[in-house]
């Protein structure tokens, strides 16, 4: 089989189910950039060494939520094989704030805004945080036209929430400070 069907040369894609949309579509915008977010998260895992180890676990159970969140997305409910999906659950929004408790339980409180950065796995972790939040306002975007379900919407918020906590976990880990954010300095 090749890896390519040029059945995407007119500007068109199938959603899983049969229906042929335009690229641009809202859902295909979508799910393309929830492949985005999972790029970035295989960038910020490739960072991770055995001291950031349980941060790498994390990282690849996001990853296995992306994969499943784009599914979501390209399978319409009501769909021809829509049954057959994988849907994120209110119970995986519950992992997602679990994870949050359990790294951010470790850091320090904050007393201002962090800019994004430190070390590598940070930034690399805090460029996979700007990146869901993109993904996040293609979601929010499409489920104004599209019937995308709140515990899609729930699962993403809270995913850049983690990784927020993961970036500054990552630096109290390899003992980077934090890089506070100084107005006018």
């Amino acid at each position: 089989m090749r890896l390519y069907t040029k059945r995407g040369d007119d500007g068109n894609t199938d959603l899983f189910g049969g229906d042929r949309v335009g690229k641009h579509h809202a859902r295909v915008t979508a799910y393309g950039q929830v492949d985005e977010m999972n790029a970035a998260l295989g960038v910020a895992g490739a960072a991770c060494d055995a001291d950031t180890g349980r941060l790498l676990e994390v990282i690849r159970e996001l990853q296995d939520g992306c994969f499943r969140l784009g599914a979501d997305l390209a399978s319409p409910p009501g769909g021809e094989h829509s049954d057959r999906v994988p849907r994120l659950t209110a119970t995986d929004v519950e992992t997602i704030e679990a994870y949050v408790d359990e790294i951010d339980g470790e850091n320090e409180p904050l007393k201002t805004f962090v800019l994004p950065g430190g070390g590598e796995l940070s930034a690399r972790l805090h460029l996979a945080r700007a990146v869901t939040r993109r993904a996040e306002r293609a979601i929010v975007l499409a489920r104004e036209t599209e019937d995308i379900s709140e515990e899609v919407v729930h699962w993403i918020n809270r995913v850049g929430d983690l990784l927020f906590a993961m970036a500054r976990a990552a630096n109290r880990i390899q003992g980077v400070p934090d890089v506070p954010w100084t107005p006018g300095s």
